[in-house]
């Protein structure tokens, strides 16, 4: 990324930061950076540095986000750095040692409910090989790769890695396959050969589960609001989770619940800084707190006779903190 700073005179080029106060930028750096203002810069709550696991390793930075989810944060300031094996490795060790997790939160005060069917590992670095982004792409749980840069101005910018999904090729269909090639390729295993299937680290949902609660008029509107959405931003994604579906660019801009007759959209501001004239959204933290499933602070019900254009001038305004 290149970054200018503009002035009435000029647009002046800053320059990437490679030294911080007469010494070279470290990995120790960028965590610190990172840990001081983990849940403004990431939505994650900071429990721990230098979490110590049983078999020696430290797992760099561990939290736990606004849905429950445990989050460990690794991350990388050289090339060579193995960051996405190091972050599976502590992802294994964690969910064999939930307890630990579980005394840590309530040591930290924590009252948010753990759940452990979408366990999040978030990789920091300044770039990614390809043999990054693939390893990534290929593996059957999510990682997240997402690039910083530190600038002369103290400056830090954060992005989404992005890359080309993987595609398999040259895959005979089994209509192709004669019967003795279809035996050779389906032969039965011994009963010793047979291995149970492992326990999944990630449990997996999709949006069709979250569309089989809505009725016609409300798919219809989530489409069209969908369709706008992704238009904001090409690197704009949607996640399907356990109770809703969330759109996020490099951080979450809002979350969708579905209802019968209607969409919960989630905003993703903080309270009392959203701009809203017809005071369409309700802030669910003032007056009164009110329990919710997304870590946004405000809520709005839309149904098919909502100004979805007012509503997209709500939501443009998380995208432009979020994105």
């Amino acid at each position: 990324m290149i970054l200018f700073e503009v002035t009435d005179q000029a647009a002046v080029q800053v320059k990437p930061m490679s030294t911080r106060n007469g010494k070279k930028v470290l990995e120790k750096d960028i965590q610190e950076i990172f840990e001081r203002s983990l849940y403004e810069i990431l939505g994650v709550h900071f429990l721990a540095s230098e979490y110590s696991t049983s078999f020696g390793g430290r797992m760099d930075t561990l939290g736990i986000d606004d849905e429950g989810n445990p989050c460990i944060i690794e991350y990388k300031k050289g090339q060579n750095e193995n960051v996405i094996n190091q972050g599976l490795s502590y992802l294994r060790w964690l969910l064999d040692h939930r307890e630990d997790f579980h005394v840590l939160c309530q040591r930290m005060g924590v009252e948010i409910g753990v759940q452990w069917n979408q366990p999040r590992v978030i990789c920091i670095a300044e770039s990614y090989s390809k043999f990054d982004t693939d390893t990534a792409d290929l593996l059957p749980i999510k990682i997240e790769l997402l690039r910083y840069q530190l600038f002369q101005n103290n400056m830090l910018t954060l992005d989404t890695e992005s890359y080309q999904r993987v595609k398999l090729q040259n895959v005979p269909k089994l209509s192709s396959v004669s019967d003795k090639d279809l035996n050779a390729l389906v032969r039965q295993p011994k009963v010793e050969e047979i291995e149970l299937e492992p326990e999944p680290l990630q449990a997996s949902y999709t949006l069709d589960q979250h569309l089989k609660k809505a009725n016609s008029s409300t798919i219809k509107l989530f489409e069209n609001l969908r369709e706008r959405l992704l238009g904001l931003d090409q690197e704009m994604s949607l996640e399907s989770l356990k109770l809703l579906v969330s759109f996020k660019v490099t951080r979450k801009v809002v979350d969708v619940v579905f209802r019968k007759t209607k969409l919960q959209v989630f905003i993703n501001i903080k309270s009392g800084m959203l701009e809203d004239p017809k005071n369409l959204a309700r802030d669910l933290e003032y007056p009164v707190k009110v329990g919710r499933w997304s870590g946004c602070h405000y809520r709005v019900e839309v149904t098919p006779d909502t100004d979805l254009d007012y509503v997209m001038f709500l939501i443009q305004q998380s995208y432009d903190l979020n994105r």
